[in-house]
């Protein structure tokens, strides 16, 4: 554990971390992925001075599988039919899910109910926050006050949007397992001995380069670049998608995850 580490407990009644070979069937991996971990933490606080460096993910309880079928849609609606919309509404046709509507479509989902883990993630600063100048000490303070409070910048989610997550700060990780041990009636630690998950999706961005930030330029700060052609725009790095997979393996309840401590293979394939 390093002096920048954090740790937030998650809970919620529904999870999926969707298998990305899986296709247009959700099928949710047994635990969460360092993904979603690092986007529950994200959606409590972010800045481009700073990036997150997912650790391990404590299992306290490893919920249930759960099947059911949904309502989706086919269609995706353009960028030009959204400024069109904002202008006239009247001129876009809405896409409609259900009731044998022609935009829509049933899937199934396996997912998971009641679940609850422990992320302990790096608190580290980017090429842009060291050039701003701030102890990592701040932002680090900053998180804790918003996860012990409960804010966020939108609500942090189990894998997909709809299924919420509530969460709360940790201040010793022992501590916690051992509370949520006497509080649940069993060892957390007993709870997944250990199991070789195979291959699971680590993150869909590369984490070396988030090392950079990124952030996009005010008018003031463009209009006060030199007199160029082209003037830039952004600062930092716009990081593409490219899938990045890992050895998962559960000992202990813990899944360790540092990208120091396991091997990534990274994928061509930018839509998983």
């Amino acid at each position: 554990m390093s002096n920048n580490s954090i740790t937030i407990r998650v809970w919620g009644d529904y999870a999926c971390f969707t298998r990305p070979e899986m296709k247009v069937e959700r099928v949710s991996y047994p635990v969460m992925t360092p993904s979603a971990a690092r986007g529950v933490l994200e959606a409590i606080f972010w800045e481009p001075e700073i990036y997150y460096l997912i650790d391990s993910i404590h299992i306290i309880r490893r919920g249930r599988w759960f099947s059911f079928r949904r309502n989706e849609v086919i269609s995706v609606i353009s960028i030009d039919n959204a400024k069109t919309w904002m202008k006239s509404p009247e001129k876009v046709s809405p896409i409609r899910a259900g009731g044998g509507a022609a935009d829509g479509t049933q899937r199934n989902m396996l997912a998971l109910v009641d679940v609850e883990y422990l992320i302990t993630a790096e608190v580290h600063l980017s090429d842009i926050g060291k050039r701003r100048g701030h102890p990592i000490k701040t932002y680090q303070t900053e998180i804790e006050r918003r996860a012990k409070s409960g804010k966020c910048y939108h609500r942090p989610y189990l894998g997909v949007r709809e299924f919420a997550a509530d969460f709360d700060l940790e201040d010793d990780i022992q501590a916690a397992l051992e509370r949520r041990s006497a509080e649940l009636g069993k060892n957390c630690k007993s709870l997944w001995p250990e199991e070789d998950l195979g291959l699971m999706l680590y993150d869909v961005f590369d984490h070396e380069q988030r090392t950079q930030g990124f952030r996009w330029l005010t008018k003031d700060e463009q209009d006060a670049q030199p007199k160029k052609k082209t003037v830039p725009r952004s600062e930092g790095l716009l990081v593409k998608p490219e899938a990045v997979f890992f050895q998962a393996n559960i000992k202990d309840a813990k899944l360790d995850c540092h990208p120091q401590r396991v091997r990534l293979a990274r994928s061509q394939v930018t839509g998983a």
